[in-house]
């Protein structure tokens, strides 16, 4: 039975799409969507259009911060030629700031904040948790430039392990303890002068839906409300790996935890739905597209399962927004989620025919639009 769209939307409940009785998976669920949670993995970029040196950088071993570091300052030219509305209709004259901050683990976390035009108030400080295998430095740029346009001060890092930040590429060792990684850098940033007094939110993607949730599981009465793009949160229960897979899973990682072995399907095509805005993702050059790492699986597992136990703690403000036909983290699970949640103050929003790239990868009416719905979302509650 197809997805229906919900259109309707409302602050206390929503309308929701009929559940489906004997569901067949659907390819990029369950074990995929929680391996790929919003990268596009597996083949090599095509680049279509680079020059020689751009695929040459593309194509080294970024295992290490320091490589990734230097193929994202080869890209960084090019990436406003690019054809995709969030770098060719970016609002000008974001006050932007990029750091590196070693933090008390010892681990060098970059992160990097878009503020409002000179003379513009801030309304609130937005602070924005990425996706498996993503990075803060690329599409997230036009989406932060467009939010921080509408008087928001927004704050985004990589994980460790991921875009710009210290750690081996896509490697998890401990689910909870990159979510420590992400409160210490956040807690660091709100006691910035310029952020006193201001409400915090939680913005999340796909994964980092799962990462915004344990922050707020942890800290909850440290944020005016979380907001959520097709998040990770939980697995139906009809394509849930079988509990001696799992098992296996978690001994071999003991045994090669950093081993890329984990099966890994391609997503891309399944994540966007403009072709076009597809090929241009191939320029996130940094982005993890490697086979998972087998202990970075049984974390995320392990993550989402844990976070599936403790849905009913979620007491503040609550924005789901998840494309209806989203083949890699299934829609469903955020409807669940939305009836799970103890807070009365939630929205759900599904967007019809959308993918899995709700702002990034669909035509750029619908990016302006679900863009435009977390700023009204932000400036009713400011």
């Amino acid at each position: 039975m197809p997805l229906r769209h919900m259109a309707a939307i409302s602050q206390r409940h929503a309308v929701l799409p009929p559940r489906r009785a004997g569901r067949i998976a659907r390819p990029g669920t369950g074990r995929v969507a929680v391996m790929a949670a919003a990268g596009a993995a597996g083949k090599p970029p095509r680049l279509e259009g680079a020059s020689e040196e751009l695929r040459a950088a593309a194509a080294q071993c970024l295992d290490w911060a320091p490589a990734r570091r230097r193929v994202r300052a080869a890209f960084v030219p090019v990436l406003p030629t690019l054809d995709h509305c969030l770098f060719k209709m970016a609002p000008k004259g974001i006050q932007m700031e990029e750091n590196f901050e070693t933090n008390s683990k010892g681990v060098e976390i970059f992160w990097k904040s878009w503020l409002p035009r000179e003379g513009i108030a801030t309304k609130a400080a937005l602070f924005f948790c990425h996706g498996y295998g993503d990075t803060c430095t690329f599409f997230f740029e036009g989406i932060a430039k467009r939010i921080a346009a509408a008087g928001y001060a927004v704050y985004a890092m990589d994980y460790p392990g991921f875009g710009l930040s210290y750690g081996l590429h896509g490697y998890i060792a401990n689910f909870d303890g990159m979510v420590d990684h992400v409160i210490e850098q956040y807690s660091h940033i709100k006691d910035r002068k310029e952020l006193r007094g201001l409400p915090h939110f939680l913005l999340g993607q796909s994964m980092g839906g799962a990462v915004a949730l344990k922050v707020h599981l942890k800290q909850p009465k440290e944020w005016d409300g979380v907001l959520l793009v097709a998040p990770m949160c939980k697995i139906a229960e009809d394509v849930t790996p079988p509990a001696p897979v799992l098992k296996a899973l978690s001994i071999l990682s003991c045994l090669l935890p950093e081993a890329k072995l984990f099966p890994q399907k391609d997503i891309g095509d399944l994540a966007f739905r403009d072709p076009r805005k597809r090929k241009v993702a191939e320029y996130n050059a940094i982005s993890y597209t490697d086979q998972m790492r087998l202990k970075t699986a049984v974390e995320l597992l392990k993550a989402t399962k844990d976070i599936e136990s403790q849905l009913e703690k979620i007491c503040s403000p609550l924005l789901i927004l998840h494309g209806a036909a989203d083949m890699v983290t299934d829609p469903h699970v955020s409807e669940f989620l939305y009836e799970k949640a103890s807070t009365k103050d939630k929205t759900l929003k599904l967007y019809e025919d959308g993918y899995h790239c709700i702002l990034e990868g669909e035509p750029d009416d619908r990016i302006s639009a679900a863009i435009n719905d977390i700023i009204s979302w932000l400036d009713s509650r400011c």
